[in-house]
């Protein structure tokens, strides 16, 4: 029997489509990069689905790596998710395909704010991604705290959040987190962002978390911004992520991992110890980059939740990565499970 896995995330609705770099301009967009839409941003919506054939995926990258997960793991009530969505036609698109995908769900339907979207810009097979949180901002640590939530928190192993969090519920993180390290349990969280790193409030609340977290995971690009943030004077990937291994821990008897994707370049795992490169196999066709962070972490924590090792978690994640941008969006179901 496979460990169980709580998460806690932005739960969204993709809004997907194919974009050239006009449409980029026009909203100051970067490819491979995520934002958090300001007042300006707010049209892409209706521009997207007025111009372009766009796709509704259920989506948000924490809720991505719950459904992988889950995929892999293949047993119910393997993997949990909370998050808050409206009480809107779009959330109950969500639930039902959550509820397609085996996940179980504990999500908060907050009055009177709209399930939260994502606008998923791509271009010659890179992403930009653009999210309107809305509701998925009203989760609290209310509802982390309520008897649903603490009984899912209480049977599981492993931990896993994302940065993104930060914004809105880091003492939800901190309440997994301190119940992770008082229980000898494993608090995974993600880097998810660079503007985590850049804005100091975002930042701060990161660090009071870091000291609990047993596992990092991140991309290249916020490899680079956590390295300038924290003062690093490394500035490879590498040695990033082995800096980052270094920093203080509350439990020292279990040695900090941090975990860097590089897209098609090798993923690097590393300890305080020292960093191992673990090549990506290369895949025939690239549709749709959108997902494959989150895919990766959801093939690598089941590996984990498997009890397997690092270098077998690691191609679970690779494999299902591989999956994922062979589709447009974060799908998978027509695939076979990766076999250790």
């Amino acid at each position: 029997m496979a460990k169980k896995l709580f998460c806690i995330g932005n739960p969204l609705l993709d809004i997907s489509a194919d974009v050239d770099q006009a449409f980029l301009d026009k909203y100051g967009v970067k490819l491979n990069n995520a934002i958090l839409c300001e007042e300006k941003h707010i049209p892409v919506f209706d521009d997207l689905v007025n111009n372009h054939k766009v796709q509704y995926i259920a989506g948000g990258a924490t809720q991505n790596t719950a459904r992988v997960a889950q995929w892999q793991i293949n047993q119910p009530g393997a993997v949990t998710y909370a998050g808050s969505i409206g009480k809107d036609k779009f959330g109950e698109k969500l639930k039902e395909a959550a509820a397609a995908d085996g996940l179980t769900t504990l999500y908060y339907e907050a009055e009177g704010t709209p399930t939260g979207t994502c606008a998923v810009l791509v271009s010659g097979g890179e992403r930009s991604l653009m999210a309107n949180l809305a509701a998925a901002e009203k989760y609290t640590i209310a509802w982390t705290q309520s008897k649903p939530v603490q009984d899912a928190i209480a049977a599981a192993q492993m931990y896993y959040i994302a940065g993104f969090v930060l914004t809105h519920s880091a003492d939800s993180i901190m309440h997994v987190a301190k119940h992770a390290h008082d229980n000898n349990k494993t608090m995974i969280m993600n880097t998810s962002a660079p503007f985590l790193f850049e804005v100091p409030p975002f930042f701060n609340a990161f660090k009071e978390a870091w000291e609990y977290l047993d596992i990092v995971v991140g991309n290249e690009s916020e490899a680079a911004a956590m390295g300038k943030a924290f003062g690093f004077s490394a500035t490879s990937v590498k040695e990033i992520a082995i800096e980052a291994a270094k920093l203080p821990k509350k439990n020292s008897s279990k040695p900090r991992m941090v975990v860097i994707t590089q897209g098609s370049e090798c993923t690097i795992v590393a300890t305080p110890e020292g960093a191992t490169e673990y090549p990506v196999t290369k895949v025939d066709k690239v549709v749709d980059t959108n997902g494959a962070g989150d895919a990766f972490c959801g093939g690598f924590f089941a590996g984990l939740m498997l009890g397997k090792s690092i270098e077998d978690s690691v191609k679970c994640g690779h494999y299902t990565a591989g999956v994922v941008i062979q589709r447009s969006g974060c799908q998978y179901s027509d695939a076979a499970r990766y076999t250790f």
